[in-house]
């Protein structure tokens, strides 16, 4: 139960806070500038770049609090932090300005809490029997 619990806070830790960045990609820069941004930085297809990052890191934020879908949502949130730390914070080193260890940090916890996200969740209502939505599954 504790083990539980602990998952559960960090579920909603960290799905807060791409919750954050994925509206702040839509609300407050909006995907032209995220696109223009991530042009600037070298990131392939800025456009379609903008629009999955923001996608992925608002609706997966919501789903890791949720705790719906977990699997998925922890590799695609993992993959985006992968794509940022490779294309955009590797140059800059692990520590610092522009460093990768927000991202590092992020896609870590993602893709553990992905797999391992506690009896709180929506996948172990919705998906009782399902062995790979639901590792609890008997």
């Amino acid at each position: 139960m504790v083990k539980d619990v602990a998952a559960l806070i960090g579920r909603i830790g960290i799905g807060i806070v791409f919750v954050a960045h994925g509206w702040q990609k839509f609300s407050e820069w909006g995907i032209a500038g995220t696109s223009a941004s991530f042009e600037k930085m070298g990131v392939p297809l800025p456009s379609v770049s903008a629009t999955f990052a923001a996608t992925v890191e608002l609706v997966g934020g919501l789903a890791l609090i949720a705790g719906v879908l977990l699997p998925v949502v922890g590799v695609l949130l993992a993959a985006n932090m992968l794509g940022a730390l490779l294309i955009v914070h590797l140059p800059n080193g692990l520590l610092g300005e522009g460093g990768g260890e927000l991202v590092v940090a992020l896609g870590a916890a993602a893709l553990a809490l992905g797999f391992n996200g506690g009896a709180y969740s929506l996948d172990r209502v919705l998906f009782k029997n399902n062995k790979v939505l639901n590792p609890a599954a008997a």
